[in-house]
């Protein structure tokens, strides 16, 4: 858990992770050096915070989202340089939706890892859709159909209730979800943080300005 005298990741014990819930870093927009700030990392920013962030000087233009809030702490924790925004928690609300969009204009580059399953995809089609200059193929870059295909026949786990065909607009997640919906398998962010490591890495290279 946090320790009470500091509120960041650092005081995580060794290989525990402990799921934050929405209510603590997830209220409106939660981000890890994406604003040029000398404060406290992770960054959460309320609503009456919104106007004057929007032009915030930048520490970054490229950001990985994350949906799952526990994957996005043990990131943090383990690459505390790392820009990360987390998407869990605020629902695609106002506040939320106009920083990505207005940090998007401002040419921030982003990158989007979530759950395999029906509803992960479903939201990672819905981040996608917020954007306007980026594709959403360039959004599903570090989670491509390949992917899914070898991990869910790898890691996969059979749950009807995970696996329900949800509608989505993009082709990239349409072709994932379709994939999901027939294996009738699903991944949790979790299992693959050893991927993500490797793939954020090289894709952070690949994307620096």
């Amino acid at each position: 858990m946090l320790c009470p005298e500091k509120l960041t990741t650092y005081c995580f014990k060794s290989g525990q992770v402990n799921e934050l819930t929405a209510r603590l870093i997830g209220m409106a927009f939660t981000s890890a050096n994406i604003f040029d700030t000398d404060l406290p990392q992770p960054l959460t920013l309320n609503p009456w915070q919104l106007t004057s962030m929007l032009d915030f000087p930048l520490k970054s233009k490229q950001a990985v989202v994350i949906e799952n809030n526990g994957v996005f702490a043990l990131l943090h924790q383990e690459h505390p340089d790392w820009p990360l925004i987390l998407q869990s928690g605020n629902d695609f609300n106002e506040v939320y939706v106009q920083l990505i969009q207005r940090l998007e204009a401002r040419g921030m580059r982003y990158v989007y890892l979530g759950d395999l399953d029906s509803a992960g995809i479903q939201m990672a089609d819905q981040f996608a859709k917020l954007l306007k200059q980026t594709s959403a193929e360039e959004v599903a870059a570090l989670q491509q159909p390949t992917d899914v295909q070898l991990w869910l026949a790898d890691l996969g786990k059979i749950d009807a209730r995970h696996t329900k065909q949800r509608k989505v607009v993009s082709p990239v997640y349409q072709a994932e979800m379709t994939t999901i919906a027939l294996f009738w398998k699903f991944i949790e962010q979790e299992q693959l943080m050893g991927v993500y490591e490797v793939r954020i890495t090289e894709w952070l290279e690949a994307t620096e300005v």
